[in-house]
């Protein structure tokens, strides 16, 4: 089996953290981390959704909105999209913080209305765009002409500061006049003055990105793909790839594939826990990662049934590490800790 294992935030962003980092038993992870073949790309764009497209090989100006509502299980067809999430923006000691969409838990019925009052208002207004609202928390904005601008996916953003929704240029003019409209709107809607009174988080905004039509003509890189990421399955769709749900261990995983498939594996597990610093889910994380992945990959590359390429999205840039039968028996080469890693790819030691 070829294993591609996408993990996003694998490595904690914070390499002085000792509290986080010290202790961290994952014998297995550090194997695999310290002898497989190690590659940095300090990228423009190191979030889960770039990590994502990069696996399908498409790293410029990737069309992110149409491949995630056909993930959605909406048509694009050939127009332009850009996602328009909901999001809520407050400030915080001076800064500008985004929460996103699930943080601030939107309801079905809340989004229904909120995106019905914002296509009536544009389609009086004479504009012919459509907000489509997938789930509560996944909102998609069709274009009449193409958008050129380039923001971060919301992935790299949730619980961040923003300094800017959109980019300063002429060309974006139009969709920030449309962005300034729909806060205002937002913002009167009685569903928010509803999250007012009960002390709930408003959606005070929109997370414009990601603009573009569907691609064609992408090759087919794998047999199949395990994920729950619209964005995944948009990708394995476009590319007439099998799709399924993600098992919850390598173990479930072997059962269910041909053991000289070429597999994409993708595991969340650890990104909502960077993106809102929480060390406690993320060291959590990384133990059930360590027990129900990493161990039994581990012996499985080192007897020769799986050849892994392990990528991951970090501050660091995206990383990843090919690990083949041979990489395993250079006992030599000492497993290392996550701490370790973080530190050398930060500059600095342990």
């Amino acid at each position: 089996m070829r294993l591609t294992l996408l993990i996003p935030e694998l490595i904690w962003p914070e390499p002085g953290d000792r509290q986080t980092l010290d202790g961290l038993a994952t014998p297995a992870l550090g194997a695999l981390l310290a002898r497989g073949r190690e590659s940095v790309e300090a990228a423009a764009d190191n979030s889960a959704d770039a990590l994502i497209a990069a696996a399908f090989g498409l790293t410029d100006d990737v069309p992110y909105a149409p491949l995630r509502l056909l993930g959605e299980g909406h048509d694009p067809g050939t127009d332009h999209w850009a996602c328009a999430d909901p999001v809520h923006l407050r400030f915080h000691q001076e800064r500008l913080i985004l929460a996103d969409g699930r943080t601030i838990a939107i309801d079905a019925t809340e989004a229904g209305q909120l995106v019905r009052h914002l296509n009536d208002y544009f389609a009086e207004a004479g504009e012919a765009i459509e907000f489509v609202a997938t789930t509560p928390d996944r909102w998609h904005l069709r274009l009449t002409a193409p958008a050129d601008f380039r923001t971060p996916p919301l992935s790299a953003m949730a619980g961040r500061r923003v300094d800017r929704q959109l980019p300063e240029e002429s060309g974006t003019a139009w969709l920030r006049r449309l962005l300034n409209e729909a806060q205002m709107l937002l913002h009167g809607h009685p569903a928010n003055e509803s999250r007012t009174d009960a002390g709930r988080l408003t959606i005070n905004s929109l997370w414009l990105w990601g603009p573009g039509q569907l691609p064609t003509g992408l090759d087919r890189c794998f047999e199949t793909v395990h994920s729950r990421h619209p964005l995944a399955r948009g990708l394995a769709k476009v590319t007439g790839t099998a799709c399924a749900e993600v098992p919850a261990s390598f173990a479930e995983l072997q059962q269910a594939s041909a053991a000289d498939g070429r597999i994409l594996v993708l595991i969340e597990d650890l990104l909502r826990a960077v993106q809102y610093e929480d060390s406690d889910a993320w060291q959590q994380g990384i133990r059930d990662l360590e027990a129900r992945w990493f161990a039994p990959l581990a012996a499985a590359v080192r007897s020769g049934r799986v050849e892994l390429d392990l990528q991951s999205s970090t501050i660091y840039g995206l990383l990843g590490w090919n690990v083949r039968r041979g990489d395993l028996w250079r006992i030599w080469q000492r497993p290392t800790t996550i701490g370790a890693v973080a530190a050398r790819l930060a500059g600095s030691t342990p």
